[in-house]
């Protein structure tokens, strides 16, 4: 199983691979305990460009799934 941070690197890659970046893509510091291994993933802000190219990758992964 990965680590929260190693899950969050896989997601910036994968992102980046489509041309997305999200500079705000961060583990969310108030979701981090001792007892709770998930933290969240707090995916950040994005101007509407960025946000407009993520709908269009998504439109696409779902048309093809």
């Amino acid at each position: 199983m990965d680590t929260t941070e190693e899950v969050v690197e896989h997601l910036r890659e994968a992102l980046r691979e489509v041309g997305i970046v999200l500079p705000s893509l961060r583990i969310d510091p108030l979701s981090v305990s001792a007892e709770d291994p998930y933290a969240l993933v707090d995916l950040g802000r994005c101007n509407l460009g960025v946000a407009s190219r993520l709908a269009a990758v998504l439109r696409r992964a779902g048309a093809e799934g």
